[in-house]
C-alpha cells in the first residue's frame, strides 16, 4: 500500500475563523498519484477542527453564530481555573467538531458534493499559526 503525507501551514485570525482548504487538499491528492484509497485531514492541537460546509457568505456567518449559541464564550468554564487563557469554550467547540475527517479517493478524485468544501475552523480566542497534516493511503 502506498502512502503520501503533506503539511499545510497558514495563519488564522482566531475566534471561529473558517478557511477553505479544499483546493490545497485536492492538490495534495493529485501530487500523491494515489488512485484509490483514503484521505485524512488532521489538525494537531486542541482548539482547531476540520469539517465540511458550503463556503458561502451566509453560512460563514451562521456557523460561528451557531457555535456561540451552543457553546457560549461568556459562561464559566472550569478550564479557566487551571489555565487563565480564557479559551475553555474553544476546547469544547473543537472536541465536538473533531480534529480530523476522512474521505474516499476514487480514481484519483475526492468525490465531494457540488456545494461541499473542506474547511479548517480556528476555534481559539486569538490568531495562531496552524498546520494541517494531509495523508493519503491507497494504491
Amino acid at each position: 500500500m502506498a502512502h503520501h503525507s503533506s503539511t499545510l501551514r497558514f495563519e488564522t485570525k482566531g475566534n471561529g475563523h473558517i478557511i477553505d482548504i479544499t483546493d490545497d487538499v485536492l492538490k495534495v491528492v493529485k501530487q500523491s498519484k494515489i488512485k484509490n484509497g483514503l484521505l485524512t485531514v488532521f489538525v494537531p492541537g486542541a482548539t482547531g477542527a476540520v469539517t465540511t460546509i458550503e463556503y458561502e457568505p451566509g453560512l460563514l456567518k451562521d456557523f460561528p453564530a451557531a457555535l456561540d449559541r451552543l457553546f457560549p464564550e461568556d459562561i464559566p468554564y472550569a478550564h479557566h481555573l487551571y489555565h487563565p487563557d480564557g479559551n475553555g469554550h474553544s476546547h469544547i467547540r473543537a472536541s465536538f467538531l473533531k480534529p480530523s475527517l476522512t474521505f474516499p479517493v476514487i480514481n484519483g478524485e475526492v468525490p465531494l458534493g457540488t456545494w461541499q468544501q473542506i474547511v479548517f475552523v480556528d476555534l481559539d480566542n486569538r490568531p495562531r499559526q496552524r498546520r494541517l497534516i494531509v495523508q493519503i493511503l491507497g494504491e
